[in-house]
C-alpha cells in the first residue's frame, strides 16, 4: 500500500507518498480501504518528535479515516491511534461508525477526531449541561467549529475566540452567540461586556499559557477549564485562591493515549447521543480544503501557517 511519510525540515513539513506493506488486522480489528484521512495538529507534533504513537500502534501519522471494511463494503469512519494517511487501516472494531448516511464518505473524514475529542471533553470531562456557557479557543479549528456545534446541541450557550478577524463569520455559523476576536483585545474583557461577570461554566482551551489568566477572570462558580493543548506555552501562574473561591477545576485532556476499550466506550457514547445528529442536519462537518495524498506537503503547511478553518482533508481515491 501507499502510506504518507510526514517529516519537519526546519519550520517546514514535508510529505511523501511511500510504500509499505499493508497491514495485517490483529483479533478485533478490521481493514478499511481509506477514502479520505484528516489531518490534525497531533500530525505536525509527530513529525517534529514530540508526540509519538502510544506503545504497539502504527507509527504512520493519521488519527481518522473515512472509507470501507474490505470484504463486507460498508461505509465507516474511525478514530486512530496511527496509521490512518495511508491507503488501507488496520482500526478496532470499537472505533468504527457508520457513515452518516446524509453526507460523503469523503467528508465523513472530518467527524472523528473533531467531534470526538468535543464530544469528550465537553460532555464526559467537564460535564456541560443544558442552560450553561461555554466557551471555545481556538473556534475556527476542526476541533473549535466541531465543539461549538457539539455545546449547542447539549443545550448550552456558546462564546468562541479566533485570532483572525477574517475567521469571526464561521464561528457565528457554527453557532456562536458570542464570536471574539482576541488579537484585537482582551477576550475576557469581551465575554464579560455581553454575559457580565463570572459567567463561563466551561472552557475548552487548546491554547494554554496565554489565556489562563483570562479563563479564570470570566470562570463561574463550579467553573471547568479543559486543556487540550499548549499552542502558547505549557507553563502559567495560577491564583490558587481564585480557583478555591470559585470552587473551579483545572482538567487535562487527551484522546490518543486512551486506552481501547476507553475510546470504544466513548465511541458507543458518541453513536448513541450525537451521532444521529448529523442526518438531521443539526451537526455538521465544516470542511477547509481537500487535497490529493500526492499533494500533502500543501495541506501540512496550511495548518502549519494556521491559514485552516475547519478540517483539511487528503484524498486518498
Amino acid at each position: 500500500m501507499k502510506h504518507l511519510d510526514l517529516s519537519r525540515s526546519g519550520d517546514d513539513y514535508v510529505a511523501s507518498v511511500v510504500e509499505a506493506p499493508d497491514p495485517v488486522p490483529r483479533p478485533g480489528e478490521v481493514l478499511v480501504r481509506v477514502a479520505a484521512s484528516g489531518v490534525n495538529r497531533a500530525d505536525l507534533a509527530q513529525a517534529a518528535g514530540r508526540y509519538p504513537p502510544p506503545p504497539g500502534e502504527s507509527p504512520i501519522p493519521g488519527l481518522e479515516i473515512s472509507g470501507t471494511v474490505v470484504g463486507s463494503g460498508e461505509e465507516v469512519c474511525a478514530l486512530l491511534a496511527g496509521g490512518g494517511h495511508a491507503e488501507l487501516a488496520a482500526v478496532p472494531l470499537g472505533q468504527l461508525m457508520p457513515s452518516p448516511r446524509q453526507m460523503t464518505l469523503l467528508h465523513a473524514a472530518a467527524i472523528p477526531e473533531a467531534f470526538l475529542t468535543a464530544y469528550v471533553n465537553l460532555s464526559l470531562e467537564a460535564g456541560l449541561a443544558r442552560g450553561q456557557r461555554a466557551l471555545v479557543h481556538a473556534g475556527a479549528s476542526g476541533v473549535g467549529l466541531a465543539a461549538i456545534q457539539v455545546a449547542r446541541a447539549l443545550g448550552a450557550r456558546v462564546a468562541a475566540t479566533t485570532r483572525s478577524k477574517e475567521k469571526l463569520r464561521a464561528l457565528e455559523e457554527a453557532g456562536a452567540e458570542l464570536a471574539i476576536d482576541s488579537s484585537g483585545g482582551d477576550f475576557a474583557q469581551a465575554v464579560e461586556k455581553t454575559w457580565g461577570r463570572g459567567p463561563v461554566d466551561v472552557i475548552l482551551d487548546p491554547v494554554g499559557a496565554a489565556t489562563v489568566a483570562g479563563n479564570l477572570r470570566v470562570l463561574a462558580t463550579g467553573g471547568r477549564i479543559v486543556f487540550l493543548a499548549t499552542m502558547s506555552g505549557s507553563r502559567a501562574e495560577v491564583e490558587i485562591r481564585d480557583l478555591m473561591s470559585r470552587r473551579a477545576r483545572l482538567i487535562g485532556s487527551t484522546l490518543r493515549s486512551r486506552s481501547r476499550e476507553e475510546k470504544a466506550a466513548i465511541v458507543e457514547g458518541f453513536r448513541r447521543d450525537l451521532l444521529p445528529l448529523f442526518d438531521s442536519g443539526e451537526l455538521h462537518e465544516t470542511l477547509d480544503s481537500i487535497h490529493p495524498a500526492a499533494e500533502a506537503t500543501a495541506a501540512f503547511s496550511r495548518m502549519a501557517a494556521n491559514l485552516n478553518v475547519g478540517k483539511i482533508l487528503l484524498r486518498w481515491r
